[in-house]
């Protein structure tokens, strides 16, 4: 058992010390702390690449997500491997890299593979220390690397351009929106939406946990001509399908996240839609461990 003890504490000030090392990296090259006037709130899970945390954060953000694909579809499931980073550059600047990672399914239309890659910036619009209000907008862009046989690397690209905003409520209680644009370069290869996505939270007593509930509205704007199929891809995929065009979906969530420290997160959401349409998403359980700077 002593043993035990003093291996912990070994591990424990290893780890204390790489993460001091990385912190004088990250002050070295310019990286910023994350802004610490919003630490009461936390951060969105479902529609993960696109609902983007309005703060100006610096963090790795290390997600897995299993979504069940609709029978009609194949069934089977999707899982996602990620890890999605963001750097302070400025008191209100940030980059933001909100898509990457591997692919695993055995669904018979989606292969193993890596996904795509998306990168931009963000900037802070507005923020109200006293009232926790905050306001930003961003863009990135998605390059087309992933994987054929996973769904990903079609197209020339994809831009997404966005607003999100934050406001505490009551006490422990946070409301985060998130609107945004999925526009691709080439809208034959790929489809053209845009999004609206909530979230409501509530710190459990003085308690490190939180429960939360998320909802997000999805409406294609223009079909692609890809693939003649009548079902999208939802967050993760753009099939450029040519029967999409005015379709719209609605999911809900709900979760619970436990702040380890204040700068470290860990969550769980459960998604299902609540449209009569699903396109490929049946239900999906996300995980996600974040730890800031």
């Amino acid at each position: 058992m002593r043993y035990t003890h003093t291996l912990l504490a070994v591990l424990a000030m290893s780890v204390a010390a790489q993460a001091q090392d990385l912190g004088s990296l990250l002050d070295t090259i310019g990286v910023q702390r994350t802004d610490g006037d919003f630490n009461g709130f936390i951060s969105p899970m479902t529609n993960p690449v696109f609902f983007e945390d309005p703060r100006n954060l610096t963090e790795a953000r290390i997600i897995f997500a299993n979504q069940n694909v609709p029978g009609a579809l194949g069934g089977g499931n999707a899982q996602l491997y990620a890890m999605q980073l963001r750097a302070a550059l400025t008191e209100d600047l940030s980059f933001i890299a909100t898509k990457d990672g591997f692919i695993v399914s055995d669904n018979p239309l989606i292969n193993d593979g890596w996904a795509d890659l998306s990168a931009g910036l963000k900037y802070n619009l507005y923020e109200d220390y006293e009232y926790q209000e905050i306001l930003s907008a961003g863009v990135t862009y998605e390059i087309p690397l992933g994987s054929g046989q996973a769904l990903q690397g079609n197209g020339d690209g994809e831009f997404h351009v966005f607003m999100t905003g934050g406001k505490e409520l009551l006490p422990g209680m946070h409301l985060l929106a998130a609107t945004g644009f999925r526009l691709p370069v080439d809208n034959r290869a790929e489809s053209t939406s845009m999004y609206l996505s909530t979230h409501l939270d509530q710190q459990i007593g003085e308690t490190g946990f939180y429960v939360f509930t998320e909802a997000n509205y999805y409406h294609w704007l223009a079909a692609g001509k890809a693939l003649p199929l009548p079902v999208e891809g939802g967050d993760l995929f753009n099939l450029g399908s040519s029967g999409v065009s005015d379709n719209n979906i609605i999911t809900g969530a709900i979760g619970v996240k436990y702040k380890l420290t204040d700068t470290s997160e860990l969550g769980f959401a459960w998604e299902a839609p609540l449209t009569g349409r699903q396109d490929i998403l049946a239900s999906r359980a996300t995980v996600d461990l974040i730890l800031r700077y």
